[in-house]
């Protein structure tokens, strides 16, 4: 009990030390020991680092989840070390109900058939969102958050006992220099008007007592001096690991950035294939709604095609040999087709498309091609002219021109 109460003495002595030396600074009273240039440019790179890799740490967190209530709730799941739970992406979401509609509309009909093929994309997507939040979480936010939660809290608690250490130093300075001046005041004004023995006996003491002092303000400001640059030097070796961090981040940032392109990509892929299988179906479901409502089949199926002239109706003809008849036959082959003589229309890709087989034209998104309607076709077709090249081209990847 004894020594914890000394031992307590001795820290409050200390706090009060330091607090004076802090206080006094701040008012301009005091000197303050200051670190070379380099170490300087070592703390404020070491501070900028922090507070960048937390600001990019909290909007990737918003990037990867943007719903506040699930970070909350797993960021309490990792402080507990428990697992997170699994959670259903929105996109895994719209597939369920998308599924679940069509089974009540009915499967076989071009809505229900629709929202099937919509549906599996989207649960497509769901799961590349899932794997691409996994990837990222372990590649780029967890090497961010061991630096802050790891690194970072080693440093700051370094650069605490350094700032201790060099309000010890300055206060040993400010004592040493108060013993000097006092022993130097007692050495040069000595008690000379009294002539008894006593006062010189006591003028001697005094400045005995000073040089004491003296002695013992610079061993202690040896010793402090020592252990100052003992944890000037362990700082310094901390915050040269900085570089070394920035190594490691640049490699996670890399990592994330293969992610997140994969992860587009997939996207990507997933909605060309989907894109092409509506386009197939489209012509299936526009004859369905034809045989199951006779007022639609006097109705122009597509706005597209209605603006668009046709080619006067061609007469059915047997077939001749060496004659192509390709009206008769019900196989429309581009190129033995020849465009109307008035009601073309120039049209800009939108998309790229890659052709089918022979009958079918390749595109490039933002190329401007030739496009007319012919009689019999698919209304959500059209034939498309670039050059010497000829061929069928989807009307969804299109924007007609006037």
């Amino acid at each position: 009990m004894e020594f914890n109460v000394k031992k307590l003495a001795s820290d409050a002595g200390v706090f009060f030390s330091r607090a004076m030396q802090f206080t006094e600074e701040k008012l301009g009273q005091a000197e303050k020991t200051e670190l070379d240039a380099h170490f300087e440019n070592l703390l404020a790179r070491a501070d900028c680092t922090k507070n960048w890799t937390e600001k990019i740490l909290r909007q990737t967190e918003v990037l990867l989840q943007p719903n506040p209530s699930a970070r909350v709730e797993e960021f309490l799941y990792e402080k507990l070390d428990r697992k997170v739970p699994s959670r259903v992406t929105n996109g895994e979401l719209l597939a369920q109900y998308m599924t679940e509609a069509a089974n009540d509309f009915g499967p076989g009909t071009p809505y229900g058939k629709t929202l099937i093929k919509v549906g599996e994309t989207q649960r497509r997507l769901g799961a590349a969102e899932r794997e691409f939040i996994r990837s990222a979480s372990i590649s780029f936010l967890t090497p961010l958050r061991n630096f802050l939660e790891g690194d970072w809290r080693t440093i700051s608690k370094e650069r605490r006992i350094l700032q201790n250490r060099r309000l010890d130093l300055d206060a040993c300075k400010a004592r040493l220099k108060k013993a000097k001046a006092a022993e130097a005041k007692a050495a040069a004004v000595p008690d000379f008007q009294e002539t008894r023995p006593r006062n010189y006996v006591l003028s001697a003491s005094a400045s005995a007592l000073w040089s004491d002092e003296v002695e013992k303000a610079e061993h202690e400001l040896r010793l402090t001096q020592t252990e100052f640059d003992r944890q000037a030097e362990v700082t310094r070796l901390l915050l040269e690991g900085i570089s070394s961090t920035h190594v490691n981040h640049l490699r996670c940032l890399h990592e994330f950035v293969e992610s997140q392109t994969n992860y587009y990509a997939q996207c990507y892929q997933f909605m060309l294939d989907l894109q092409k299988q509506l386009g197939r179906f489209s012509g299936t479901f526009v004859g369905n709604a034809e045989s199951a409502s006779p007022a639609a089949a006097t109705s122009p199926p597509t706005v597209a095609a209605a603006t668009l002239p046709a080619v006067p109706t061609i007469p059915v003809v047997p077939t001749i040999v060496g004659v192509p008849n390709t009206v008769a036959e019900g196989v429309l082959n581009p190129n033995e087709v020849k465009p109307p003589a008035s009601g073309t229309r120039r049209a800009r890709v939108l998309y790229d498309y890659e052709a089918a087989d022979s009958t079918e034209l390749a595109l490039l998104a933002d190329e401007m091609i030739t496009v007319y309607s012919l009689p019999g076709m698919d209304p959500d077709w059209l034939i498309g002219e670039r050059g010497n090249q000829k061929g069928k081209v989807p009307v969804t990847y299109l924007e007609l021109l006037s």
